[in-house]
This record gives C-alpha cells, sequence and structure tokens, in this order.
C-alpha cells in the first residue's frame, strides 16, 4: 500500500470553461494504466465546454444539481448519487445548475479529450429533463 501525495486543487482554464471550475486529481495512472479520476467543482452556472473522450467518460454526481447533454439531445438534470456515461467520441458538455454548486467525480481512460466551442448561454438554458422519478 501507498499513501499518495495529493496535488494542490487546480483552477481549470477558460479557454475549456465558462465561469469557475477546479479540479483535485484523485488518481492519474502510470503506464500500462490509463486510468483518471478527478474530483470538479462547479460554481452556479459553471460549465466545460463542448467535448469529447477518446475511450469514453463516466461522472458520478456527489452533490448539487448538474446539468448535462449530449449534442443534439435535451440537457439532464442530474442529481446526487445519479451516474452518466457518454461513450467514446460523444460530444457533450456538463456544469452545474444556475442557482447550485456542484461537484462530480469524472472518470475516464487516457489524454485523448477533443476540446471543442464553448457551449452558448442560450444552449445551456435550454429546457432539461430531470433524473428525479416520483415515488
Amino acid at each position: 500500500m501507498e499513501i499518495l501525495k495529493q496535488q494542490p486543487t487546480m483552477k481549470l482554464p477558460a479557454e475549456m470553461f465558462t465561469g469557475d471550475a477546479w479540479a483535485d486529481v484523485i488518481h492519474r495512472g502510470e503506464e500500462p494504466s490509463r486510468a483518471r479520476t478527478n474530483m470538479v467543482r462547479f460554481s452556479p452556472g459553471a460549465r466545460t465546454a463542448w467535448h469529447s473522450h477518446g475511450l469514453g467518460q463516466t461522472l458520478y454526481i456527489v452533490e448539487g444539481i448538474a446539468l448535462l447533454q449530449s449534442r443534439g439531445g435535451e440537457i439532464v438534470e442530474a442529481h446526487p448519487g445519479d451516474v452518466i456515461f457518454t461513450p467514446a467520441g460523444e460530444e457533450h458538455w456538463h456544469g452545474a445548475a444556475p442557482d447550485r454548486f456542484m461537484a462530480h467525480i469524472a472518470l475516464w481512460e487516457g489524454d485523448e479529450v477533443d476540446w471543442l466551442e464553448h457551449v452558448t448561454d442560450a444552449e445551456y438554458g435550454g429546457p432539461r429533463t430531470s433524473t428525479c422519478r416520483a415515488h
């Protein structure tokens, strides 16, 4: 067993994020591992730019309300405990609702991320579908 030294929290770059977002690296595998895990925290209204991952990405919503969208799809409002998978090459974005902080754990493999244009306010403000179900 090895206790790993934690890297400092990183402010995420404006080229890839709208608003304020920070990441803590949980795990960055060394060859032959390609596993990556980050805790990412978004301020209200903050979001990624459109992007895709070469081998897909899984998000586990930890707190707050997340908004996520695949290109051409509906905006999904996700809640703590929800797990969202985006397949390899699928263009998408994710971030916090306008009035709530949000944190998720992001899991992916490798460094193949294709960063695209920023999500417009009109795209971000579109209609949503919630993951909440009536009990």
